[in-house]
């Protein structure tokens, strides 16, 4: 387990379960509703996310983001993926990282704490690259991207709609591992 600590709050992860699928969902959902962050239009049902998470099978995983305050009061605030960059065998080692913080955890540190897990997880799981698809006028995400050492490798403009019908650029970025 890796740890991170901010002024006030200690972060955790764990490999998602059947028991996570309701916090993963209802992340995602929010992430969805917001817009900015999900080309998904429409909130997404327990079962799709709970079959999403299945699809994970190692070396690919799901993970959930837990705070922890300093009164010892823990809540899962968000949660990552390691997914497969494309499904043909020649992309063996080659994976795709996602991460939505809940809105009132987010700022924090979270953020920060899933990206350095992720790229953790990426290396002990044997991947050679990791990948990830940012809406371009995502600051925050492309941030982080930047701050970790991912080089963009590619911008298409007006590209995507999210659930409040905004059309964003898309930026491409990867990190060797």
């Amino acid at each position: 387990m890796w740890l991170c600590y901010d002024v006030m709050t200690t972060y955790s992860y764990r490999q998602a379960t059947d028991e996570d699928v309701s916090v993963v969902t209802d992340v995602y959902n929010e992430a969805i509703v917001e817009g900015g962050s999900t080309t998904d239009l429409v909130p997404v049902g327990y079962e799709e996310r709970n079959a999403w998470i299945d699809k994970h099978r190692d070396p690919y995983a799901v993970f959930v983001i837990t705070a922890t305050d300093e009164d010892g009061t823990r809540r899962d605030v968000g949660f990552a993926a390691i997914s497969a960059f494309y499904h043909r065998p020649g992309y063996d080692g080659v994976c795709s990282l996602a991460y939505y913080i809940a809105d009132d955890a987010r700022g924090r540190g979270a953020g920060s704490f899933a990206m350095r897990m992720l790229l953790d997880e990426c290396a002990a799981r044997g991947m050679r690259r990791a990948c990830t698809t940012i809406f371009a006028d995502n600051s925050a995400s492309t941030g982080l991207c930047e701050r970790f050492g991912f080089t963009r490798y590619g911008w298409m403009p007006d590209v995507a709609y999210d659930s409040r019908h905004t059309l964003h650029g898309m930026s491409y970025w990867y990190i060797d591992l």
